[in-house]
């Protein structure tokens, strides 16, 4: 959705749960609407979106780690917008099945929604409720997973949308801008996000690891970037058919057992090979530059249950670091 919003691929994106592991921000600027028949009028606005991982029990230092930045997230807000996958939300059967999904499933479906209503029911701010891929749901069973959520708790707004299709999008603008507090521009007209570069080209990479390797290989890898090394600015455009300038990026992909390296690296080395080439053409088109990219595979024992280590991987923190080691440098 924050990719739909913004119209930049700030997020990865994946199949898999817990992609997210961090707070992302995106600036949206929502243009002034005059009013015309059938249609509200719109103030002009500047709404800046934080995702944040999902919400779940912790386990982990890292599922901590990532639930401290859902709460972070929730001290300075002025909406909660809570996004449900309507696709599973409401017992139906799966392919192959005669029946709605085992008693099994639907306890454990049930004990997610509940941790996330506690959550929701302790926040002071208007809570919307989103329904996520309703392009993928027959319209006869919206009705009733809203009848299922509202009796849950008294959402400020109940939006069906498709982030995919960029449905209901328009009108999700709306209502946020209606409630919004009058407040100052908090950014630049043409800024996106706060991330820098060198931390959305971690994630890409992280998301074609995601994709292409299974179990518990991508839950248990952190990618950190070692060195981005930018080309040097010319102040002129390069001439039609010249080569574009290179972007020289070195990463390294942290696991936690050599039997993890093992399956990263791939039979003589085609499955980083492949994740290397999968992340080049994403990162190439993000930073509009050819992309030299260098990766490397290493072994953290157990680094999920590292407080330490995990700390470590928060990219505001490895900006501090980086500005520090600049400045020491610099004397």
């Amino acid at each position: 959705m924050l990719n739909a919003l913004t119209g930049e691929k700030l997020a990865i994106v994946t199949h898999k749960p817990q992609t997210t592991r961090t707070r992302i921000l995106g600036v949206v600027e929502a243009p002034v609407r005059a009013k015309a028949p059938g249609k509200p009028g719109r103030q002009p606005a500047q709404i800046v979106f934080v995702d944040t991982p999902g919400v779940h029990k912790p386990e982990t230092q890292l599922d901590k780690r990532m639930m401290q930045e859902v709460y972070d997230a929730l001290e300075s807000r002025d909406i909660v917008l809570l996004i449900v996958d309507a696709t599973h939300r409401l017992p139906r059967a799966e392919k192959g099945e005669a029946k709605p999904f085992t008693k099994s499933r639907q306890e454990m479906s049930k004990a997610e929604d509940d941790f996330v209503l506690q959550l929701v029911k302790k926040i002071e701010c208007p809570v919307f409720l989103l329904l996520n891929k309703i392009d993928a749901v027959p319209a006869a069973e919206l009705l009733p997973l809203i009848a299922h959520w509202s009796s849950l708790h008294s959402f400020a707004e109940v939006i069906p949308i498709s982030a995919k299709k960029k449905q209901g999008i328009e009108l999700l603008l709306d209502k946020i801008v209606a409630h919004l507090p009058e407040g100052e521009r908090y950014f630049p007209r043409d800024q996106v996000t706060d991330q820098p570069e060198r931390f959305l080209a971690a994630e890409i990479i992280r998301e074609k690891i995601l994709m292409l390797t299974g179990e518990e290989v991508p839950y248990a890898t952190a990618v950190v970037v070692e060195s981005f090394e930018e080309p040097k600015p010319t102040g002129q455009k390069p001439a039609a058919g010249a080569k574009l300038p290179v972007t020289k990026i070195a990463a390294a992909i942290y696991c936690e057992r050599t039997g993890q390296k093992a399956i990263l690296i791939g039979k003589q080395g085609t499955m980083l090979k492949q994740i290397g080439t999968n992340a080049r053409k994403d990162l190439e088109s993000l930073l509009g530059t050819r992309v030299f990219l260098e990766l490397f595979v290493k072994v953290k024992d157990d680094w999920r249950s590292s407080r330490g280590f995990v700390e470590e991987l928060d990219w505001r923190r490895q900006l501090e670091e980086l500005s520090a080691k600049q400045g020491s440098e610099e004397k």
